[in-house]
């Protein structure tokens, strides 16, 4: 790493995470070492970057502005640490990649795997996070690419910056108590007033796709358990106390016994990878992208957009 890396990359975190602490427990600093980095920056650069408010800190408009470049300035250091290299010609260096539980424990292992057998000079480093934050992640440069979920009903906003491919398309069905849909292949949403729901919050992807899917419907899903965890979702409805909607992948992540039903309407989610536009002819980026394709991707659903 370059002299001054640690110290624009917590500062480029601040801008995302909003607090010291929070960039600590990201970046594995205590919050007196973030401190101090962003102590330097501002002896370095001899310019006011933060300024206290109450008991919290933000920035100054010149540590936004500082902000910005330092984005550019480690994406640029990234590229020369892998040109550097890549200078005998094979595939080598590291990667930070960013993603969420259940990718984590489906399509890593399969990706780290096959990483390993033909790409024996590639480090990968991944970060388990919440699935909405990977896209700032990449973003700001936290991680170099990362996979998320989007939404047809709540799609993410697309920035120009940003990259994304389609990895893989999941329809949602119905995940019900044993027994509570007896003899039903399939139903619709607009089936489901009555019922009790477990899904996440709805300031969050999920939880507003499924509440739009709902209303569009023509019902207001009854919404008597806010989870985000899928293990303890899946639990929940197990334990007969609510229904919620599963994907295949979802369901691989805890053997569980209830009833799946299928949907009448089509309510799918896309699982992405992510990463910046001016990265996207890195070696290493390039490879790493194939090989998710490759392990989570049937034939003919891989899909730039």
């Amino acid at each position: 790493m370059f002299g001054a890396s640690a110290q624009l990359r917590s500062l480029v975190e601040l801008t995302r995470r909003g607090t010291i602490t929070a960039v600590a427990d990201a970046l594995g600093y205590t919050p007196g070492g973030i401190s101090q980095q962003l102590a330097a920056l501002e002896r370095t650069t001899g310019v006011r970057l933060l300024r206290r408010v109450g008991r919290r800190v933000e920035l100054t408009d010149e540590g936004l502005t500082l902000a910005r470049y330092a984005e550019r300035i480690l994406s640029t250091e990234a590229e020369a640490l892998e040109a550097l290299a890549h200078g005998g010609g094979d595939v080598s260096g590291e990667l930070r990649v960013g993603l969420f539980a259940t990718v984590a424990a489906e399509i890593l292992p399969l990706a780290l795997r096959r990483t390993g057998e033909s790409l024996p000079g590639l480090r990968v480093r991944s970060r388990d996070m919440d699935v909405d934050e990977v896209y700032d992640a990449v973003s700001s440069g936290g991680v170099d690419l990362a996979i998320g979920l989007d939404y047809p009903d709540v799609p993410i906003p697309r920035d120009p910056e940003l990259r994304m491919l389609r990895l893989y398309r999941e329809r949602f069905a119905l995940a019900v108590p044993t027994g509570s849909m007896a003899g039903r292949d399939a139903v619709s949403l607009a089936e489901t007033a009555d019922l009790g729901w477990i899904l996440p919050p709805g300031d969050s992807y999920y939880g507003r796709a499924v509440r739009t899917a709902c209303r569009r419907a023509g019902v207001e899903p009854l919404v008597e358990h806010e989870v985000t965890d899928t293990a303890a979702t899946l639990a929940l409805v197990e334990a007969g106390v609510g229904v919620s909607t599963v994907t295949g992948l979802m369901l691989r992540l805890r053997r569980s016994r209830f009833d799946v039903v299928a949907l009448r309407e089509t309510v799918e989610r896309h699982v992405v990878v992510v990463y910046r536009t001016r990265a996207e002819h890195r070696p290493t980026v390039a490879a790493l992208v194939e090989i998710l394709r490759a392990v989570a991707s049937p034939p003919g659903e891989g899909e730039a957009e």
